[in-house]
């Protein structure tokens, strides 16, 4: 329990609504991907990288760029890229009856070498 928390007895929350924001992260799916069947590698790495940004963002919705799911499996289901750099933007979810306010989105990022690359936070248009 922090300080704030036990002065005023309760949580401290903060607004996720404000929280619109475009990241740039590293994901090292080698190692998530490590140990799992040949057959299942890709379709392994899809479900990371989704977990990867549900962790990051915050939100249970999750959506993938279908340019994404093409750079995960262009050297097929067994050759998954050891290190993938993506841009997850949390966006207000505008949809009639939608559950959660926010939704993550998720995009690849054209990087010659990711290795060694830190997360930055980007203005998104």
């Amino acid at each position: 329990m922090s300080t704030a928390q036990k002065k005023t007895g309760k949580a401290q929350g903060r607004s996720a609504i404000d929280d619109v924001v475009a990241r740039e992260y590293t994901i090292h799916l080698h190692k998530r991907v490590h140990g799992v069947s040949f057959k299942k590698r890709a379709p392994r790495a899809i479900k990371e990288i989704k977990a990867f940004a549900t962790k990051a963002m915050g939100t249970v919705d999750v959506r993938l760029d279908p340019q994404l799911n093409k750079k995960v499996w262009e050297a097929g289901i067994k050759g998954v890229p050891f290190r993938l750099r993506v841009r997850i933007s949390r966006k207000r979810n505008d949809e009639e009856g939608a559950q959660e306010k926010l939704y993550s989105y998720v995009q690849a990022v054209n990087v010659k070498n990711p290795k060694g690359l830190q997360t930055q936070v980007v203005e998104d248009a």
